[in-house]
């Protein structure tokens, strides 16, 4: 009889090669190239037979084996794939892979049934996957993963993210004003006017930064084109060394960067993306779109703390307000569960009291300004 530790240990890893199969499986079906589709349902197969694995396990031990569906995380990973294009979340998926890369090690069943080797091998596949970026979600938001960048940062993070700055920051402004007891039209003026401008700053922010990255890049790629017009061999030994670094004979390194080097558009594309690591295609993309999605984003979440004061005044207004930007901000805290691989009830409830914190401090900064005014007037 298999004990009831070790039992619970083989329900967990169940439950995460169900989830695992789950999402491979949307990136197989979402995935336009069949080539790569196939590597997904591969990788879907095997962990589908981890999961028989674990299952088996639980039944010789004489315990219950339920027929497990995928979590809430795996379902809405496997509905953003197929939505939104996998590279939305491969680098999700991949943060998560090099997080749980050693999970297996320590457990003599998995070792024993070489699980640990096949995870090693996911995390490859998948990070190999994510580092391409190919078939991104465009630049609306794919850009504004340089603002929120970060351990598995990608567009999701970032979309999350980004909302929550402007929930966050409209919340504390809204209820700093309401703390200082003014009126409901101000309280809604302000509110308005923090939405505007935030909204306007981070949109105007973000568009330098792709701005001035793609100027830099630009820059560096006619540097580099001057630089192979003058001295192509050296071009050509560091390009050399770069696929040695990456595994090559030196041999078949030689021979590959004299087939790159024969055109000079493949030569200065092939340079740019290997020693440069920038792609001349994209070139950072589009710092109007980057612009474009930074405002909606923000302004979506600015819209809730303000929302209730088109309806209500006072109090009411006030608990509306604070009530409806808890459940938004419960909803970005299970969103963060998605790359971060915590609990979404311990994301959730993170969120909120984060959230609320700084609406309380705001809330007291006013309060006393209010009644030193007040006082003074």
């Amino acid at each position: 009889m298999v004990k009831s530790a070790d039992a619970e240990r083989y329900r967990v890893n169940l439950q995460g090669e169900v989830d695992s199969a789950a999402v491979y499986g949307a990136l197989a079906s979402a995935e336009p190239d069949p080539t790569v589709a196939e590597v997904y349902r591969k990788l879907a197969s095997v962990e589908s037979a981890h999961a028989q694995f674990w299952r088996g396990h639980l039944l010789r031990g004489g315990a219950s084996a339920p027929d497990l569906t995928p979590s809430f995380r795996a379902r809405t990973l496997a509905w953003l794939a197929r939505r939104f294009g996998p590279s939305f979340i491969l680098p999700t998926i991949a943060a998560a892979e090099a997080r749980d890369v050693d999970a297996y090690d320590n457990q003599p069943e998995a070792v024993a049934g070489g699980l640990p080797t096949d995870e090693r091998s996911h995390a490859l596949v998948v990070e190999a996957a994510a580092s391409t970026g190919k078939g991104l979600l465009g630049p609306e938001i794919a850009m504004l993963e340089g603002r929120h960048r970060g351990g598995g940062g990608n567009s999701l993070r970032a979309a999350v993210l980004g909302a929550n700055d402007g929930l966050v920051s409209n919340l504390s402004l809204v209820m700093g004003v309401a703390g200082a007891a003014t009126s409901a039209h101000t309280i809604l003026l302000t509110g308005v006017a923090g939405l505007v401008a935030g909204s306007c700053s981070m949109a105007m922010g973000e568009w330098l930064s792709v701005n001035s990255a793609r100027e830099l890049n630009q820059r560096q790629i006619a540097i580099e084109a001057e630089e192979l017009a003058r001295s192509p061999e050296e071009e050509k030994e560091e390009l050399v060394l770069i696929y040695q670094a990456k595994g090559l004979p030196e041999a078949q390194a030689k021979a590959l960067a004299d087939r790159l080097l024969g055109d000079k558009a493949t030569a200065l594309d092939t340079l740019a993306r290997e020693e440069l690591g920038i792609d001349p295609q994209s070139l950072g993309g589009s710092a109007w779109a980057a612009a474009t999605a930074s405002f909606f984003l923000f302004a979506f979440g600015a819209v809730f703390p303000v929302a209730p004061y088109l309806f209500l005044a006072g109090w009411p207004a006030v608990f509306a307000s604070v009530a409806l930007s808890g459940v938004v901000l419960a909803g970005i805290g299970a969103g963060t569960s998605l790359f971060t691989g915590r609990s979404l009830l311990f994301s959730a409830t993170r969120q909120v009291l984060i959230g609320y914190a700084a609406a309380a401090v705001t809330f007291g900064v006013g309060r006393l300004i209010g009644s030193t005014l007040l006082g003074g007037g």
